[in-house]
């Protein structure tokens, strides 16, 4: 069974009067465990598509289902609650909040979302910080870590509730060459250890050679070749 199905998805926006279409009617599937990138130039509708998936935002028309769930149709409360208990999130530029400690940041979800007890929070940290080799960092603030080393901590919060699905956007765009790859790594590694299905938004192409299934996106519509399996 499917982790993510779309049929028909598009998503217009209104500015002023007139109507702007960012997604016009792709349709695609994603398979649990799977490593995803949905390519694209700047303004190709590919984080839009992941905002639909994510329930950060609705489309206009079509159908998307996600864990079997038609988020479609959630409103704005259930949107969020099925966010928090479902979907981890990776940002190009990290989104850690800058007076936590990168432990503190990773716990953050379990007490704001899932209001996990002390103990199994603690448990649950910090088997995530020695996942992602952040375990001798765990007391630093994010000012204090390199750019590959926030990235790691963000992989360890959007992976610390225990979610099946992480969308990444851009998650490469701020890290030098070799730190991306290593980011890159760590996540199918994360991915073959705990099932997760990571879904990508990008134009690096590092990402996209590592990628199992690309998506190809121009003006908000799936190029020929999209939906193409790599060995």
């Amino acid at each position: 069974m499917s982790l993510i199905h779309a049929e028909g998805l598009t998503k217009t926006y209104r500015i002023g009067d007139i109507d702007v279409p960012a997604v016009r009617g792709v349709d695609f599937t994603i398979e649990p465990a799977s490593f995803v990138a949905f390519v694209g130039p700047s303004g190709s509708g590919k984080s839009t598509v992941l905002n639909m998936i994510g329930c950060l935002d609705h489309p206009t028309s079509g159908h998307i289902s996600v864990l079997d769930t038609d988020v479609a149709s959630l409103d704005r409360r259930a949107s969020a609650t099925f966010r928090g208990n479902h979907i981890g999130f990776i940002f190009q530029d990290f989104n850690l909040i800058p007076v936590f400690t990168a432990y503190e940041n990773i716990e953050y979800p379990l007490i704001m979302v899932q209001n996990w007890p002390p103990e199994k929070r603690r448990t649950q940290v910090l088997a995530m910080l020695d996942a992602v080799g952040m375990a001798d960092q765990a007391n630093k603030r994010p000012d204090q870590l390199s750019g590959g080393q926030k990235q790691r901590v963000a992989v360890a919060r959007a992976l610390v509730s225990n979610s099946k699905l992480v969308l990444a956007d851009e998650p490469t765009a701020n890290l030098d060459h070799d730190t991306a790859h290593r980011i890159i790594e760590l996540m199918k590694k994360m991915r073959d250890q705990l099932g997760t299905t990571f879904v990508f938004s990008t134009h690096d192409p590092k990402v996209m050679r590592e990628a199992e299934v690309t998506y190809t996106l121009e003006d908000g519509r799936m190029a020929a070749n999209s939906g193409v399996t790599h060995a």
